[in-house]
């Protein structure tokens, strides 16, 4: 694993940019699916909803079935066994005494739930620099951390439980902070978040595009750091930049907001550059019918045989061929109206309805995504499971429900082997199990039925 910058794989070098500080190519072909980099983490924190829920040193979940022991210190950290609550003990006691009543206190419980994240990841974050046993990796992350350019600073500088450190760690307080912000990760298992952390050596390297070329992914194992692997999401070519996603690129409307308050910079990849030239994005329909309209007229522009099949085109956003009747598909509500609409109706057992709408989601992806960006794959896994849901629903007395089980079945396999052919590029992800043992199981029952 890489740490710091003396350290990058040979096929990935670091050059001048024309805007940003610097960039990272390949320095050869590298191949979709391929490893760009593993990177350790600097510091981890879990959200409050998953506290207790997960161990607090590596990530791996108790739904698993492993026994997650309460520290009898602070009470609020929860280990998966005594070797990660040893590989934690030497930052954790700066502030394990202290913590309860410091997320006790009155400062702390006015933050808003984000604030009281970024808390306690600068808590996390003063106590491992300052941990008694510096080793190698720490002492080169913690170099290429403080090389990283601080971002923009909004008010006073942000809580964190106090705790005994040395003069030099208070005296680069600010220093810090001011990098903390704009260079943690969402850390997520199965593309679903339960962490933020800090990868200084991937945020040195890889400059944001809303249509990148490479994603991260976590890997979560009992007893281990949480590493990241930035994977490859496309053949990326010798001299291309290699470039990451920092937010959802489904975030439309306020991304720029986001690049310029986080980050400090506007971005202009083909995307964002295709929304500024739009202005205002015209007011979406009010009516129900309106809005039904708007949506097959969105499916029959990004699907024009009907349906996904094996020859849609999953080879990138077409966002900049959208016409102009389809410009109030870009707002956010849009979006999210769908994805509730499909979540609600395929758990409710209104099949034809979820595998409906979920086309219309699947438009707007194609729109907007890059290549083989996993949460296609993972909405065809869902698209996929709802169609073999409809098929065990099915009545199969008659010639017309024989013929829509066919249907279904085919409709099935199609979506399960597109998501297949994206979650293999991305690869496990996260804790152990997950979508590519979904898709084997439902491969299974298709092959079993169809047969």
């Amino acid at each position: 694993m890489s740490s710091s910058l003396d350290e990058l794989p040979a096929h990935v070098r670091l050059e001048t940019h024309s805007t940003a500080r610097s960039k990272a190519v390949a320095a050869s072909n590298i191949s979709p699916g391929s490893v760009v980099l593993e990177v350790p983490s600097m510091v981890v924190v879990l959200l409050s909803s998953d506290k207790g829920h997960r161990c607090d040193f590596c990530l791996c979940s108790g739904a698993s079935g492993i026994k997650l022991a309460r520290c009898a210190g602070c009470a609020s950290y929860w280990y998966c066994g005594s070797q990660c609550q040893t590989l934690h003990w030497g930052s954790h006691k700066k502030f394990c005494k202290r913590l309860a009543s410091f997320m006790a206190s009155a400062d702390f419980q006015c933050l808003e739930a984000h604030e009281q994240l970024d808390a306690l990841l600068h808590t996390h974050l003063i106590a491992e620099i300052s941990s008694n046993a510096p080793s190698d990796v720490r002492a080169k992350q913690l170099s290429t951390f403080m090389s990283l350019l601080p971002g923009p600073q909004h008010g006073p500088l942000p809580l964190a439980c106090p705790m005994s450190v040395d003069v030099g760690v208070h005296q680069s307080l600010e220093a810090l902070f001011a990098r903390s912000g704009n260079n943690n990760f969402v850390i997520h298992s199965h593309l679903t978040t339960v962490a933020h952390g800090i990868f200084p050596l991937a945020s040195r390297l890889f400059n944001h595009s809303c249509l990148p070329n490479a994603a991260a992914r976590y890997v979560i194992r009992r007893g281990q750091p949480v590493r990241m692997e930035i994977i490859a999401l496309r053949e990326i070519k010798a001299m291309e930049e290699i470039c990451i996603p920092y937010v959802d690129p489904a975030l439309i409307e306020s991304r720029q907001q986001i690049f310029k308050f986080t980050y400090g910079f506007s971005c202009t990849c083909p995307s964002c550059n295709f929304i500024n030239t739009l202005g205002a994005i015209p007011s979406l329909p009010v009516s129900e019918v309106a809005l039904a309209k708007l949506d097959k007229t969105l499916q029959t522009f990004c699907i024009p045989s009907g349906d996904i099949d094996n020859r849609t085109l999953l080879a990138g956003s077409t966002l900049p061929e959208l016409p102009e009747n389809l410009y109030p598909v870009l707002h956010e509500s849009y979006l999210s109206r769908l994805t509730d609409a499909f979540s609600k109706s395929s758990h409710e057992g209104s099949y034809h309805a979820a595998l409906d709408v979920g086309l219309t989601v699947f438009a707007v992806y194609l729109l907007i995504y890059p290549e083989n960006y996993p949460q296609i794959g993972m909405h065809l896994l869902e698209m996929a499971k709802t169609a073999w849901n409809a098929v065990i629903a099915t009545d199969h007395d008659d010639a017309r429900a024989s013929f829509a089980k066919s249907s279904l079945l085919k409709r099935a396999r199609t979506y399960r082997d597109l998501s297949s052919k994206i979650m293999e590029v991305f690869g496990p992800e996260g804790d152990t199990a997950g979508p590519l043992e979904e898709l084997a199981v439902l491969k299974n029952l298709l092959h079993e039925e169809l047969d």
